[in-house]
C-alpha cells in the first residue's frame, strides 16, 4: 500500500514538474520575442537613450568622429563612442577610490587623465589601420582585375567584380567607385577621388597604373599580376618585421603602466602618498615625469616603425 501511495505522489511530483517545465519555456520563447523585437533592424527602437543616440550620429556634429572612428577601425558610432567614454570614466573613478584610495576631487584629475590618455593611445595604435588593410587587400584585388581583363572585360566590368568579390573595407571602395562609374563620372576623376579618400603610396601606385595602361594601353593582365607578387612579397616582409619588433614595441606600451601602477599601489599602502605630488614641486615632478613617459613611448615606436 506504501508502495502504491509513493508511486502516485512521484508521478504526481513529475507531472507538476513537467507542467512549470512547459510554462518556463513559455515564458523564456516570450522573452527572446520581446529581445528580438527590441533589437530588430528597421524598426523603431523603444529606448529614449537608443534613439537619442542615433539622432545625433545622424548630425553633421558627429561626421568627423564618425570619420575618425572609421579611419582608426574603430566598429562604434560616435554616440556608442561618447557613451563608452562616459562610462569608462565613472568606473575609472569608482575602481580609483574604491582600490587605490584616491579620494574626490582628485579622483576626478587622475580619472580624467587615464581616460584621456588611453583614448589618445588607443586612436595612435589603430591611426590608418582601415588602410593598411586594404593594402593587404591590394594583392587579391589585383589578381581579381588582372583575371577579369584577361578574360576580355574592360576595367569598368573588373571594378564591379572586384566591388562584389573582395571584402570590407576595400569592398566598400570599390562599390563607391563602381557606382560613381555608372552615374557617368570620368574613368580618372572617380579614381584620383578614390586616391584621395586612401592616400597611401601602395594605392597610388596601383592608381597610377590603371591610369597610364587605361590612356597607353598594352598587357594589363601582366602589369597588375607582377605588382600583386610584388605586393604580396612585401606583406611578408612586413610581418616579419612587426614579428621582430614585437617586443620593443610592447615595451613601448608597458613602460608607461607600470610606474603609475606602482604609484596607485603606493597609495593604497600608505595614506595620503599621492598629496605631495600636487603641491608646487609636486606639480613639476608630475609634469618632467608624464614628458618623459610620453617622449620614451614616442621614440620606441619611431625606433620600432621600419617602413619598407
Amino acid at each position: 500500500m506504501s508502495l502504491w501511495i509513493i508511486s502516485t505522489i512521484a508521478v504526481f511530483i513529475c507531472i507538476v514538474a513537467f507542467y512549470f517545465y512547459l510554462d518556463y519555456r513559455k515564458e523564456k520563447k516570450e522573452w527572446k520575442k520581446n529581445v528580438n523585437q527590441f533589437y530588430s533592424d528597421g524598426e523603431k527602437r523603444q529606448s529614449f537613450i537608443v534613439v537619442l543616440g542615433d539622432r545625433f550620429d545622424r548630425t553633421e556634429t558627429a561626421k568627423p568622429l564618425y570619420e575618425k572612428l572609421t579611419a582608426a577601425n574603430i566598429p562604434f558610432t560616435p554616440s556608442e563612442y561618447i557613451g563608452a567614454l562616459i562610462v569608462s570614466y565613472f568606473g575609472i573613478i569608482i575602481m580609483l577610490q574604491n582600490f587605490f584610495s584616491i579620494k574626490f576631487p582628485i579622483n576626478l584629475f587622475v580619472a580624467a587623465l587615464i581616460l584621456e590618455g588611453t583614448r589618445r593611445l588607443v586612436f595612435l595604435m589603430r591611426k590608418g589601420k582601415l588602410k593598411q588593410k586594404i593594402v593587404q587587400q591590394l594583392p587579391e584585388i589585383c589578381r581579381t582585375l588582372a583575371n577579369a581583363t584577361r578574360s576580355g572585360m574592360t576595367l569598368n566590368q573588373g571594378i564591379n567584380l572586384v566591388a562584389q568579390e573582395v571584402s570590407q573595407p576595400a569592398k566598400g571602395e570599390f562599390k563607391r567607385l563602381a557606382y560613381e562609374l555608372s552615374l557617368g563620372v570620368d574613368f580618372t576623376t572617380a579614381l584620383k577621388t578614390m586616391e584621395k579618400r586612401i592616400d597611401i603610396r601602395e594605392f597610388q601606385l596601383f592608381v597610377a597604373t590603371l591610369l597610364i595602361q587605361k590612356k597607353a594601353g598594352g598587357n594589363l593582365f601582366s602589369v597588375l599580376d607582377e605588382m600583386s607578387q610584388t605586393l604580396d612579397d612585401r606583406n611578408v616582409l612586413q610581418q616579419e618585421i612587426k614579428t621582430m619588433t614585437a617586443e620593443q614595441r610592447y615595451v613601448a606600451y608597458i613602460v608607461p603602466i607600470i610606474p603609475i601602477f606602482l604609484v596607485l599601489m603606493m597609495n593604497n599602502i600608505i595614506d595620503g602618498f599621492l598629496d605631495p605630488l600636487f603641491s608646487g614641486i609636486g606639480l613639476i615632478l608630475l609634469a618632467v615625469f608624464l614628458a618623459g613617459t610620453i617622449g620614451t613611448f614616442i621614440l620606441v615606436r619611431k625606433i620600432t616603425n621600419i617602413k619598407v
